[in-house]
This record gives structure tokens, sequence and C-alpha cells, in this order.
């Protein structure tokens, strides 16, 4: 599974999620952005966060990277007590089994180190361009075209 970083849900702020769910925010409430996680069950939540905030529910992705998935980091955040830095999103992107092992290997995808900039940074726009930018790639040499050399 993956999470989109670079794609916010319009229709949906983070104090009309927390409404829905019956939680009241303090007035310490991390203002988060809800960001479009991916098409797979688009009403299911995940926080992707700094590793200060670790519950028996968490998943360290790495030693700096943490994703839980439960209201209690909702909760946490609603109550300024939530992770240093997080990116909620709603539904995941998922593949079958080796799928995307498949597709990494058939050059589908360009893959960059993450840091926090990349995964909790305001800047939503420009998330794709400083990724690319990091592997030493031009914009402007990109094609949109495919095709066979």
């Amino acid at each position: 599974m993956g999470l989109v970083v670079n794609r916010l849900f319009n229709s949906l702020s983070f104090p009309d999620l927390l409404q829905q769910l019956d939680i009241e925010p303090t007035p310490v409430c991390d203002p988060i952005r809800v960001h479009f996680g991916g098409p797979v069950e688009a009403g299911r939540g995940f926080v992707l966060h700094s590793n200060d905030y670790v519950q028996d529910t968490t998943l360290m992705v790495d030693d700096h990277v943490g994703l839980t998935a439960t209201i209690d980091v909702l909760k946490a955040i609603a109550e300024g007590r939530g992770p240093r830095q997080s990116m909620l999103a709603l539904g995941y992107a998922g593949w079958g089994a080796g799928q995307l092992d498949d597709e990494i290997r058939q050059n589908a995808w360009l893959t960059v180190p993450a840091d926090e900039d990349l995964l909790f940074g305001v800047e939503i726009e420009r998330k794709w361009e400083r990724a690319i930018g990091r592997i030493g790639a031009d914009l402007g040499m990109l094609s949109g075209e495919a095709g066979h050399a």
C-alpha cells in the first residue's frame, strides 16, 4: 500500500472530519489538511507522522516516520498532543502481491528517498517537482509520450 502525499482532499477540512467523528478540537488543535491518500477505501483514514508519536497501533515505516490508523491519533492532534509533524490521508493506493516490485523493475516509477519536507511540507503543489529535482532530473527533459527507442 502507499499514500498519495501531494493531493489535497478539497471537499473536507480537518475540523469537518472531527465534527463527523464527534471529536471536539481544543484551542491548541493542529490545523492539518486532509489529503487524498488514494482510490482504495476512501473512507479509511491514515496519519503519516514523525516518530515522536508512537502507540501500540503505530506501524513504524522507518526510523523517522510512523503510520497510525486509529481514531486515537486524531484525538491527540485535536487536543494538541499529537505528533510534531503529520499528514492525514483518506484512502490509499494499493497493489497486488509483487505488482509494485514488477512496476519498479519496469521503470514505471521513479523513486527518491523520503524526508520530512517531501512528506509533511506545506507546498503541496511543488512536492512532485521537488522530488524529481532530488534525482537530478530536469522536468523540461521529460516527455509525456511513451514509446520505443
